[in-house]
């Protein structure tokens, strides 16, 4: 159940780099996510918790701008790669299972990347335009990172 879990947490950093991180950020400060005593217990600071929201609201803000970047482009798919991974081994390390959770987390990332890729595409078709397609993924995003997290407690 856990490896699904750190699975999930990368799709939607696939779709959202920065929403789940703050998700699992959260998480941790709620006591959701029991990351105390492990190498991830920094994500339960409330500096941390800010940092990663302030980040989840400007990629929220930036997406919709006309010139954001594919998210295909070896840059932005790097950095969803690598950001699933670390919230993957974040969730792995609640139950001292880091490197699982970090090899699901990237797996995740992958899909979620490419998978989003092309929803959003086939969304911006049948909408006329990317903004709505925008919105949907962001509520996705953010709704389905807060469940994955709720889920691990």
């Amino acid at each position: 159940m856990l490896y699904i879990l750190a699975l999930l947490i990368g799709v939607i950093a696939g779709l959202r780099a920065m929403t789940a991180p703050a998700a699992v950020a959260w998480g941790s400060y709620l006591g959701w996510l029991p990351v105390t005593g492990t190498w991830a217990s920094f994500m339960g600071h409330w500096i941390t918790v800010g940092i990663f929201t302030i980040l989840a609201i400007v990629e929220l803000v930036a997406d919709q701008l006309p010139s954001t970047p594919s998210r295909k482009v070896p840059p932005q798919f790097g950095t969803r790669i690598v950001v699933g991974a670390f919230c993957g081994a974040v969730i792995g390390a609640t139950a001292g299972a880091t490197i699982g959770g970090l090899v699901a987390g990237a797996i995740g990332a992958v899909i979620g990347t490419l998978g989003g890729a092309e929803v959003r595409g086939r969304l911006s078709v049948a909408f006329g335009k990317d903004p709505p397609a925008a919105f949907i993924e962001d509520a996705v995003a953010i709704i389905g990172g807060l469940l994955i997290v709720a889920a691990v407690a």
